[in-house]
């Protein structure tokens, strides 16, 4: 202990200061922390919202896909219809049978075209449909993965009001699996 009242003072000043500085030093150390937390969690976000969008077009697209693939099927059909009828009259015979002969032909010749556009779109179809999955998954994680990073953002916080270092390395943790699983959405 010291004589002089004002050396008590004084290291108890210096101690003060000392406890400031580390309070001022893990404040930073938080603060930091949690701008790079925001950083990440916006990019989380924006890929979120990328992807969902990306499963929203597939998905329209896969949906027009059909409707044309449909709209040639119906054509094929209808040409069948044409042809069978035209094969029926050509086998009544009669002065127009080789015409009506060659027009059923022709129809037979119009439904393998319409049948391969048909099933090319449907091909067409069920790709973008497998992209649309592929979207909607990596939407799901990245869901996940910006929860995860917005917990962490406000668990780091209280770090700064209490003062205690568990719940900074709680956002760290949380953090890292958030990036974990945004990274995870694109394997």
């Amino acid at each position: 202990m010291s004589d002089s009242p004002l050396e008590e003072m004084e290291a108890r000043e210096s101690a003060e200061r000392a406890e400031e500085a580390k309070k001022d030093a893990f404040n930073s150390q938080v603060t930091m922390t949690i701008a790079v937390m925001a950083v990440i969690a916006a990019i989380g976000a924006s890929l979120e919202t990328s992807e969902g969008d990306k499963t929203i077009v597939a998905k329209n697209d896969a949906v027009l896909q059909q409707n044309q693939a449909t709209d040639q099927w119906n054509e094929y059909e209808a040409k069948s219809l044409k042809k069978n009828l035209y094969v029926l009259a050509a086998d009544q015979g009669g002065p127009k049978a080789a015409a009506y002969a060659k027009v059923a032909a022709q129809n037979a010749t119009d439904q393998t075209g319409l049948q391969a556009k048909a099933k090319a779109f449907e091909k067409t179809r069920d790709r973008l449909g497998q992209e649309a999955e592929v979207h909607e998954t990596r939407h799901g994680r990245l869901t996940i993965a910006s929860t995860l990073l917005h917990m962490a953002i406000a668990i780091a916080t209280l770090a700064i009001i209490l003062q205690t270092r568990w719940p900074w390395l709680t956002a760290i943790a949380l953090t890292l699996a958030g990036m974990g699983i945004g990274v995870w959405a694109y394997l």
